[in-house]
């Protein structure tokens, strides 16, 4: 048993014994050559006479050929196709060399050197035993790696490229604790055939008959081309049968583009909600984007720092990241020059409240496109911070795109949400209060048939994994034992991946003439006691036994269930099955300019309840739930119909 522990904890032989196993074969496959050349009769002349000069001759031709194509330098276990072309080329122009040597002989000399049956007979024989040997070594080192009790049964969903990938990286990691079993792929042409050995099934037919025999500890999903029901399909069976699931990241994350068996990670709930993949005009966002300088406010932020990655990578001239916390930004900073090729970035701690540090920023870098994220989301902390949502949502806002006209900025992406829609909080009607500003801003420079700035609005719900969202916080909840809590039973919200929300952002970005509210396609609304529930059980616990869930109730300004739209508002179809245009109420600009100006006037009274009312008025539609503001509802009615009358 120690000699085994030797042997499976070695990295690899060295190369000078492979190299003489190596050249062992070469001469034995001479040996072997000529006893099959000369049929067995060992007492024939040429075998006394040329034998043991051939033997000399052929290893230091193969010496040569494996010095100069380094066939020894491979580690065995890892054998790979590479190794055997590296192989044949070693062989194939040693061969040559020596049926160039026998021909120039036989000129000068009038006879072969070498019987052409030798050459021909040698080249096979070394070629065979070579390889045969690294795949005998191959073979040994996995069957004895296998001799582990600790060993998990393992499958591969994923009969494909992917699939493969995965195999050969955990058999060729030294210290992974997993054994192949099987593949599982649903083309039915796969099935029953064998991926280095291991046999392909189909998951319907097979799944109850693998699990049974071999005891499966765990699913791997390979697959990149998997739909979303399928995934959640495998996975609900997977957890009913108590197999753990892992999933391989896309290709486009592997580290310096290989895949290692650290990458094999955890089945976590984002991978559930994840949609099919997004097709973009790839084209139109590199002209749009490339070579140009580009402005991105809330940088730091989960939708603002996934924008920086993906614009980077059509290479515009410059970036310019603004975002007033200081620590996120440092730390953005850091990243982008340690882990980004792209350099021409400027990271700037600024407020967009702050109008003249702004212009100085507008003005000095001169951005062609502005993507506007920087805002206060949190819906509880903006029914206490009243101010702080007007001055960043709304002020800011306001500031940006005043600004955007000033200084010649072609295009204005503004980033709104969900929550503007039938707002019943202060958040959610600063943004829309924001929105109506840059449309109607729009509006009133293409009435004056002046050269504008291009203002577009993108709505979208909430995006997976963001700082401070649901899923994170019930992540560290059952991390901590429980109890998870949800506000309500029947709360519901759309979910969309941060990547798909900025990747629908740059393609709304390149559609939009100027005015639009571009809605995206947030799929069905995902119940909030149903996402929990599946995260517990994804992490292997019951819900309600090992994690309990509790409900706290609704938090101020809270919706059970959130809308893309008002129902007074309706869509227009765009290029892109996943984005539409919402038709919204329109504001004449001198109206919403004078308000907006009001409301921000009204800052330096500081009084929360004026604030709010003044927002009531603004958006007749902003009914509070769940808050303090409620009372104003009744009190602003009047005013609410005035602001109605003047739009």
């Amino acid at each position: 048993m120690n000699l085994l522990k030797i042997f499976l904890n070695r990295r690899y032989a060295p190369r000078g014994v492979v190299l003489l196993f190596d050249l062992f074969f070469c001469a034995l496959s001479v040996v072997l050559a000529y006893t099959l050349r000369f049929n067995f009769d060992f007492s024939a002349p040429e075998i006394h006479e040329l034998l043991l000069l051939n033997i000399i001759l052929f290893v230091a031709v193969r010496f040569l050929g494996y010095y100069i194509f380094k066939t020894y330098h491979s580690v065995l276990r890892f054998t790979s196709t590479n190794d055997a072309k590296s192989i044949f080329l070693a062989l194939i122009s040693g061969s040559v060399f020596l049926l160039f040597l026998n021909l120039t002989l036989y000129i000068f000399k009038g006879h072969y050197f070498i019987p052409y049956s030798i050459l021909v007979i040698e080249l096979i024989s070394t070629a065979v035993m070579i390889m045969g040997f690294r795949i005998f070594v191959k073979m040994m080192y996995s069957e004895l790696k296998s001799i582990n009790i600790d060993k998990k049964n393992v499958l591969i969903f994923g009969g494909g490229e992917s699939g493969l990938i995965t195999k050969r990286t955990i058999d060729q990691d030294k210290d992974s604790k997993r054994k192949i079993i099987g593949f599982f792929d649903d083309d039915p042409q796969k099935a029953g055939k064998s991926i280095e050995g291991v046999r392909i099934y189909n998951f319907e037919n097979s799944f109850n008959d693998l699990i049974n025999k071999h005891q499966i500890d765990e699913m791997i999903i390979s697959i990149s081309t998997i739909s979303r029901k399928r995934k959640e399909e495998i996975v609900d069976l997977c957890l009913t049968n108590k197999i753990n699931v892992k999933i391989i990241p896309p290709a486009a994350s592997w580290i310096n583009g290989e895949f290692s068996v650290k990458e094999i990670s955890d089945f976590k709930i984002e991978d559930l909600l994840q949609r099919e993949p997004i097709k973009l005009d790839q084209d139109k966002i590199n002209i749009q984007l490339n070579d140009k300088i580009v402005l991105v406010t809330g940088a730091c932020g989960s939708i603002g720092f996934e924008l920086v990655r993906q614009i980077i990578q059509f290479y515009p001239k410059e970036i310019i990241l603004v975002d007033q916390a200081e620590t996120p930004l440092y730390e953005l900073e850091l990243e982008m020059r340690e882990k980004s090729r792209f350099v021409k970035f400027k990271t700037i701690l600024a407020d967009v409240y702050n109008r003249q540090k702004m212009e100085k920023i507008i003005e000095k870098y001169r951005p062609e496109i502005i993507y506007h994220a920087a805002a206060y989301k949190h819906v509880p902390l903006m029914e206490d911070n009243v101010s702080e949502a007007i001055m960043t949502n709304i002020a800011g806002t306001r500031n940006l795109a005043d600004l955007a006209i000033a200084h010649g900025v072609k295009t204005f992406v503004f980033i709104s949400t969900d929550k503007a829609v039938n707002p019943t909080n202060v958040m959610g009607a600063s943004k829309r209060i924001a929105e109506i500003y840059v449309q109607a801003l729009n509006s009133y420079l293409e009435d004056q048939n002046l050269i504008h700035t291009k203002f577009i609005t993108t709505r979208f719900g909430n995006v997976l994994g963001s700082s401070g969202s649901v899923i994170p916080r019930f992540r560290k909840q059952i991390f901590a034992g429980g109890p998870i809590t949800v506000t309500h039973p029947e709360i519901s919200r759309f979910f969309m991946t941060i990547p798909e929300a900025c990747q629908l952002i740059l393609e709304a970005g390149i559609m939009g003439n100027g005015g639009e509210i571009f809605v995206f396609d947030m799929g069905e609304p995902v119940k909030i006691i149903d996402l929990a529930k599946r995260m517990v059980v994804l992490s292997g616990m019951k819900p309600g036994k090992d994690i309990q869930i509790i409900f706290t109730g609704l938090r101020p300004g809270e919706k059970i269930k959130e809308e893309l739209l008002n129902s007074k508002e309706k869509t227009l179809p765009t290029h892109h099955p996943k984005i539409t245009i919402g038709k919204v109420r329109e504001y004449p600009f001198d109206v919403i300019s004078r308000e907006t100006q009001e409301l921000i006037d009204m800052l330096a009274e500081g009084e929360d309840k004026c604030l709010v009312s003044k927002i009531k008025a603004i958006v007749p539609e902003f009914v509070s739930n769940n808050s303090i503001y409620e009372e104003l509802d009744v009190i602003t009615i009047e005013d609410a119909q005035k602001t109605v009358s003047r739009v």
